[in-house]
């Protein structure tokens, strides 16, 4: 019985092994503008799609949101009926892309090669191009009042999508987006779009568009409401608003108070926002403040090695408040083979106006020259910081005494100085574009020693570094240009006196050693004046932080500007522009001497 059960399946199996598969289902190709060509509907779909329009940027866009396109592109598995599906959709899906486009007139047809059944072709004919007949926008409630008719043109001259301008969904939607945050950045939180609309007339190939801006009232600036205080005055922050209670508000208004808090150095994080919810009882809006304290006290120790002075250690503290009081203390003591030196400042916390008050005590023994120069300096001043821009006003008081052999000279001198700083750059630690400067103006009076006469002195130096890229590679320049005017015989200190030579001056050549020959040592000049320019690119595009560079500087300190010669160094560089800052070796090759010199350096100065 078994073996008779299992004849009959053998028989079964058999039969349907052989049987013959059902005839396709015959289809009818219309014509090529409204119906897919025909393709096989059994097995796998292997095509090649190649997309006819004469510009270029519809052609991407077609390749990139085209069904067909993407499905070809993806090499995705895709049945023969599935491909049929997509060739009848195609025309109309090419034609709904191209409004996007603001061609409203577009015509698309799918056609198969003859002689290639798998050869599938997309014929698009843009049509006229649909521009802006007609621009309408309103303002109602706050807005349409005559006090803020400056705002309202403003928001009208700034609306992309002018009358003669190509009509496109995304202009269309950018435009409204920008109208709207201007809006709202520029006083009036609560805006909002009553109406907006696009009516399109392809017979003309014209759009009329009309918008209506519900505003909401004015908000005005309210009291503060501030969260994350635990060791700081509430007064500290309230004292850096930069606005009374009841001013118009302007997202600008509270960029500039959150920059204030930041440059305070006392928060690790601040957020400043506008609370368009919540009124208070006098119609003013509330300005939440949000902030994260920085430690009360930090420590910091660096050890390192620089070409200029050798081997260091240093250690730096920083507390925010010291004694309870609103003034923050830092000292530094620094420890090199050419450099030794200890430094304590005490400056306030920011006044309203962003000025800072400080005094600070110096302490300096600087050997990278033929003399040893031992340096006290104090200093008064009060300082003005900003992102872009900084002021510095002090009075300083320096004793300076040098040692040459069995040499010892000592001066002292009293000085009024201002000094400038201003930056304007694409990055602040890694920059590729902008340029910064230096100005410092001083006068004061000079104390010599030994032979040396007193008098009245002026002291003037100028930097600028400027940033540009162009195409793949990057210049960068820098120049410094300084002078002392003085008498002949009035006993400068040599700290305020100028010394070339080194990292940042003109390589190729040992810190500070371009100077002044005076008895077979090289001593601080007058005048001094030095320049460099660089080139310099990534090394390929995978490593795009890693960058090889040549340079060439050109610079020297002398007593008068009649005795100044000028000498160069050359030479070629790497740059890892690491998170920290530009990390730069540079082999250098003093034209002078004939000698090579290996610098390092980190970040960038001025």
């Amino acid at each position: 019985m078994t073996r008779l059960i299992g004849l009959l399946l053998v028989a079964v199996l058999s039969g349907c092994a052989t049987r013959a598969p059902a005839p396709a289902p015959a289809t009818a190709a219309g014509p090529a503008s409204t119906a897919a060509p025909a393709v096989p509907a059994e097995g796998p779909a292997v095509y090649t799609l190649d997309i006819r329009v004469d510009d270029s940027a519809l052609r991407s866009l077609l390749q990139d949101n085209l069904d067909l396109a993407r499905y070809r592109a993806s090499e995705a598995a895709l049945s023969r009926v599935e491909l049929a599906r997509l060739a009848a959709a195609a025309p109309a899906q090419a034609e709904a892309l191209l409004e996007t486009e603001g061609y409203f007139n577009a015509k698309a047809d799918v056609t198969r090669d003859p002689e290639d059944e798998t050869r599938l072709r997309l014929n698009v004919t843009p049509g006229p191009l649909t521009r802006v007949a007609k621009l309408d926008i309103e303002f109602t409630e706050g807005l349409a009042d005559d006090d803020v008719r400056a705002l309202r043109e403003s928001l009208r001259n700034g609306w992309a999508l002018k009358p003669g301008t190509a009509f496109t969904q995304a202009l269309w939607a950018t435009s409204k987006s920008d109208l709207l945050l201007r809006a709202r950045t520029g006083g009036f939180p609560l805006a909002r779009w009553a109406e907006t609309g696009a009516r399109v007339d392809p017979d003309t190939q014209t759009a009329e568009l009309r918008l209506v801006l519900a505003s909401g009232n004015r908000a005005r600036l309210g009291a503060l409401r501030i969260e994350g205080l635990k060791r700081q005055d509430r007064e500290t922050v309230e004292r850096l608003t930069g606005y009374r209670v009841g001013d118009g508000y302007t997202e600008q208004k509270l960029a500039e108070f959150q920059e204030r808090l930041a440059k305070t150095q006392l928060f690790d994080a601040v957020r400043v926002q506008l609370l368009p919810e919540a009124v208070d009882a006098d119609g003013t809006t509330p300005v939440q403040v949000s902030v994260t304290e920085s430690a009360l006290q930090q420590a910091t120790v660096a050890v390192g090695y620089h070409s200029n002075t050798g081997q260091s250690v240093s250690v730096e503290h920083l507390h925010r408040r010291p004694f309870d009081l609103p003034v923050r203390a830092r000292s530094k003591l620094q420890l090199s083979r050419d450099l030794r030196g200890a430094e304590l400042e005490l400056s306030s916390h920011p006044q309203p106006d962003l000025h800072r008050n400080l005094a600070s005590l110096q302490f300096e023994q600087d050997r990278t020259g033929d003399t040893i120069a031992t340096n006290l300096g104090v200093r008064l001043g009060r300082l003005y910081e900003s992102t872009r821009d900084e002021r510095l006003t002090y009075v300083e008081l320096l004793r300076a005494r040098e040692t040459a052999g069995s040499q010892v000279n000592t001066n002292l001198a009293v000085s009024l100085n201002q000094q400038w700083i201003r930056r304007r750059l694409d990055s602040s630690l890694l920059p590729t574009d902008g340029h910064q400067a230096l100005a410092l103006v001083g006068l004061g009076y000079a104390r010599g020693g030994g032979t040396d006469d007193s008098g009245p002195f002026g002291r003037v130096q100028f930097k600028l570094g400027a940033y540009k890229p162009l195409g793949g590679w990057y210049t960068s320049a820098r120049a410094e240009v300084a002078q002392v005017i003085a008498h002949d015989r009035v006993g400068v200190p040599e700290k305020l006196l100028f010394l070339a030579g080194g990292d940042e001056s003109v390589r190729g050549y040992a810190y500070r050693s371009l100077g002044v020959e005076r008895n077979g040592l090289t001593v601080g000049g007058r005048v001094m004046a030095t320049g460099s320019l660089e080139v310099a690119r990534p090394f390929t595009m995978s490593m795009p932080s890693l960058w090889g560079a040549v340079f060439v500087d050109a610079g020297n300190a002398a007593s008068r500007w009649t005795d100044y010669r000028p000498v160069v160094g050359y030479g070629v560089g790497v740059r890892w522009r690491s998170p920290v800052g530009p990390l730069r070796v540079d082999a250098a090759r003093a034209q002078e001497t004939g000698k090579w010199r290996l610098h390092f350096s980190v970040g960038i100065s001025l």
